[in-house]
Order: C-alpha cells, then structure tokens, then sequence
C-alpha cells in the first residue's frame, strides 16, 4: 500500500539523497561547467535529471515513461508542460536540445545554483512588475529562438494538483504570437507521484505524454483553446490510467473530483 510506514521512509531517504546529488554534482562539475562553451555545459544538469530519475526509481520505487519522443520538432520552439511538482521542472531536460527558461529573477541570487542559471543566459524576470517582466520575456524568448534553443514556458504558471481546473494564463499565447515557433504540449500526471509542498514519493509510473506540436499561425484565442483542450485531455486520460493502475498513489482530492466528472468509478 502506498500510504505505509515504508513510503515514507524511503520518502526521506529519497529526498536526501535528491539533495545531496543536487549538491555534490554542483561541486563536482563545476570545474568543467564553466570552462565549457554552453551547449557542452548542459550535459551536467541533463546527467543530474537522469541520476535524479534513477534514484527516484531505486529509492522510492517511482518510474517514468515518456510517449511521444516523435513529435519533438527539430529547431527552435515552445515546450509547454504541464506542471504539478518541482519534478517536471528538470524531468524533460535529456530530451530538450539547448532550453531556456523563463524564471523569477530571485533564483539569479541564490549562490552557485544562481550563477548555474547565468551560464545557461536563462531570462529572469521581476513577477512583481508584470508589464515590464512581459516585455523582458518576449525580449529574451526571441533571442534564444533566434539562437536556435527551446522556450520552456509552464502555461498555468504555477503548480496545479492533478485534476484541478485548468487555469491557464495568456502569457503563454502572447508569446506564441510574438515567436511565430511551434508549441509542443506536455501532457502528464506527476503531481500523483510526487505531490507538490509535500514530501512523500509514491511508488508506480509516472507516465508523460508528448502530444503533436501546435503550429504557428493561429490567432492567440484559438491557440489557447486548443493547447488547453488537447493537454487536459490527454491528462484526464493519464489520470484515469494511473487511477485504474495496479497500486494506484493516494488520490487528492481534485483528481477525485475530476474522475467523477469523467463518469469513472474507482
């Protein structure tokens, strides 16, 4: 069962071993991180993705699975996951060329995590001014497209829990107008397996899916719609597999509340 003493001591013993990988890798490479022109540099946070997904894996018994690895486009475009936990954060890296994030300028702060971030000429943005952070993003969004590298962009802005309402922000086909890139949806149910402001990890398989890219040419309202509409479907399908699964994680209460609205009994 998944709500047993065991889960959570191998909760714990995960979570510090994510930390002390996170840690010891950063210390570890740094040597050759910095000295490496920036395309080589990303092998080192690309490796610490993978090592994180095999402790994951050994530790608290939690596996993944990517669909869709096909319809990743060559080039420059949008990747657009969902996002329910920090582990979407780092979990699509091996698959993503040369990707750049729009993030909070506090994290540029952060000692030798921050100056990580300055080596991969991330584009940090002041969320309190809302105006001007646009303006910045779609500054630094078009010189990395225009470089070739990958937009990461979370549509919802914030960490949601599996099932909830989808809530997504405009921001995301703002940019899609300004680029004139592809958009690639990123379907998953992480958040299941790996709760957000909670520290157990569950055991199963956290199943990702890569839907079709969007292509440029919509009008923003349409583009929105149908990211929206092809995204949550699809997670409302990894929802109901995760929920039908073998040992199936604890269920919140939102993801509940979604299975009822999708006529699914469990």
């Amino acid at each position: 069962m998944t709500g047993t003493p065991m889960t959570i001591i191998r909760s714990i013993v995960f979570n510090i071993a994510f930390y002390l990988n996170l840690i010891i890798q950063m210390i570890i490479f740094t040597p050759y991180y910095f000295l490496s022109a920036r395309k080589n540099a990303w092998s080192v946070p690309k490796n610490w993705a993978r090592s994180n997904h095999w402790l994951q894996k050994v530790l608290a018994g939690t596996d993944h699975v990517i669909e869709g690895i096909e319809n990743i486009p060559d080039g420059p475009y949008i990747c657009a996951p969902k996002h329910q936990s920090f582990w979407d954060a780092y979990a699509f890296l091996p698959q993503i060329a040369d990707p750049v994030y729009i993030l909070k300028r506090e994290l540029m702060w952060i000692p030798l995590f921050g100056w990580y971030i300055l080596k991969m000429k991330m584009v940090p943005i002041d969320r309190g001014k809302r105006s001007v952070a646009m303006k910045t993003a779609i500054r630094g969004a078009r010189e990395a497209v225009s470089q070739g590298r990958q937009l990461m962009i979370y549509p919802e802005g914030t960490r949601t829990a599996p099932g909830a309402p989808p809530a997504y922000k405009y921001g995301v086909a703002h940019i899609y107008s300004e680029l004139g890139v592809p958009v690639l949806p990123i379907a998953h149910v992480a958040g299941l397996y790996w709760p957000r402001r909670k520290f157990r990890r569950y055991p199963g398989t956290i199943r990702c899916r890569i839907l079709p890219p969007i292509q440029p040419g919509l009008d923003a309202e349409t583009f929105l719609k149908k990211l929206q509409d092809v995204t949550e479907a699809a997670c409302d399908e990894l929802l109901i597999e995760a929920a039908r699964s073998k040992n199936p994680p604890p269920l919140p209460p939102t993801a509940i509340q979604r299975l009822k609205e999708l006529g699914v009994m469990i």
